[in-house]
């Protein structure tokens, strides 16, 4: 992973290689931490998943109209629980091994994970609260 991340508080934008096992990416100007959305591969995936916040992993792919309405919920989602979550994105039609093993046979489909195993499915444009619900009751657990 290679991403620049930029702080939702500061605006500074942070390159963020790799993070330390049980931490989360924090901002080098301020040291808020930062929003932690990148775009996953069938190559990075066993890493992107692995992370000490709950995980959402979005297959998705750029045709996809319901997916392009959920696209912009989870980048707020990621912002506004900087610190508490990890999303990834991965484009199903780059990526299609990582999908396969999961059976997504429907976009959009979110799957929550914690510890680096699946804990939830979310499946089709949802509305941003059961998201935020279902991500919540995740980090609760």
């Amino acid at each position: 992973m290679s991403d620049v991340l930029t702080c939702a508080h500061c605006g500074a934008k942070n390159r963020v290689s790799a993070v330390p096992e049980r931490q989360v990416p924090v901002c080098a100007r301020c040291g808020e931490n930062l929003p932690w959305l990148h775009n996953g591969t069938d190559e990075s995936f066993a890493a992107d998943i692995h992370a000490g916040v709950p995980v959402i992993v979005d297959f998705w792919a750029p045709w996809c109209g319901p997916c392009r309405v959920i696209g912009p919920v989870l980048e707020d989602i990621a912002r506004e629980h900087a610190g508490r979550v990890r999303v990834v994105k991965v484009n199903v039609d780059e990526n299609p091994r990582t999908p396969a093993s999961f059976q997504v046979q429907g976009i959009p489909t979110m799957i929550v994970f914690k510890g680096g195993q699946p804990v939830d499915r979310i499946v089709g444009a949802v509305p941003r609260a059961e998201i935020v619900r279902r991500l919540a009751a995740v980090q609760a657990n």
